[in-house]
Parts: structure tokens; C-alpha cells; sequence
């Protein structure tokens, strides 16, 4: 990454521009063109830096309802099941843990009837369910803004 790619980092984590052409937008706060930007972009997607691009809602304040999940998984199978998992939509990401249930994501739906149809789905089609639900209880939300400093010049990169 040089500075370029640390600004661009910076502006999209918290600031991506809603806009008909936000690799312009982009491009133009960090001094570069559009087409520069957006490929910068892709590359550091492609390089597995950038995982997602994409909104975040309140599920609850859209009237949706969202739960944490866990699920036991032999370790042998565990990439197949978050295969399985990722395939819904209402799953925003998962993850493995060092833990008796090893596999955990989040789930979200219009209603509880459709978190637990879909979890039952998911335990179902992966043969290690069922799928532990722990819907929120209280809230506790921390924002984290990752603050790429620009490399002072001659450092090593």
C-alpha cells in the first residue's frame, strides 16, 4: 500500500461517497482519475485488505430483527459449512473461533420467524445443527474507524 491507497482507505471506511460516480468523488480527494481510484479500490479488495463494501443498517430500526449464532463444526468441514452460511442473504458475515462452537455469525431477517426458519435451514443442510441463537439482549455497538497514517517520506513501506 503506498499513501495513496491509505487515504483512499481512510475517505471509504466511514465516508463512501452516495453519489452517481463515487470513484470520481474518491479520486478527486486524494489527487487521483476516477479510473485510478476505482481500480485501487479493486486491488486492495483483490488483495484481501478490503473485505466488504456496503451499508450498514440498524436492523431494529428498520424494523428487522438481527442474532449472533454459533455452531459446533468439525474442523475438517468447516470451510463447506461457512460455505453453506454465507450463501444466505441474511447473513452478513462469519467467522471461526477458537471454541467448542467454533463457527459463528450474525443473521438478520424481517422477523424471528424468519431467523429461525432460515437457522433451521442452515443446521439442516450442513448436518451440524442446531444452530445456537443468541439474540441481542442490550446493545452495545462500537464503531471502529481504522486511521491509516501516510508513510513519512524515505520509511520503509
Amino acid at each position: 500500500m503506498d499513501d495513496i491507497d491509505r487515504k483512499i482507505l481512510n475517505i471509504i471506511q466511514t465516508g463512501f461517497p452516495v453519489t452517481e460516480a463515487p470513484y470520481e468523488v474518491i479520486g478527486e480527494k486524494v489527487g487521483v482519475p476516477e479510473d485510478e481510484a476505482f481500480e485501487r479500490v479493486k486491488a486492495l479488495y483483490d488483495g484481501k485488505i478490503i473485505r466488504r463494501i456496503g451499508a450498514s443498517f440498524d436492523s431494529r430500526g428498520i424494523g428487522w430483527t438481527s442474532t449472533l449464532c454459533a455452531m459446533k463444526v468439525p474442523k475438517e468441514h468447516i470451510e463447506d459449512v461457512a460455505k453453506i452460511v454465507s450463501a444466505y442473504p441474511g447473513v452478513t458475515h462469519n467467522y471461526e473461533r477458537n471454541h467448542e462452537y467454533n463457527l459463528w455469525f450474525t443473521f438478520i431477517a424481517p422477523d424471528l420467524a424468519a431467523v429461525e426458519k432460515g437457522l433451521k435451514e442452515i443446521g439442516d443442510k450442513s448436518g451440524f445443527g442446531p444452530v445456537r441463537n443468541m439474540p441481542m439482549i442490550k446493545k452495545f455497538k462500537i464503531k471502529v474507524d481504522f486511521k491509516f497514517k501516510e508513510k513519512k517520506e524515505g520509511a520503509a513501506q
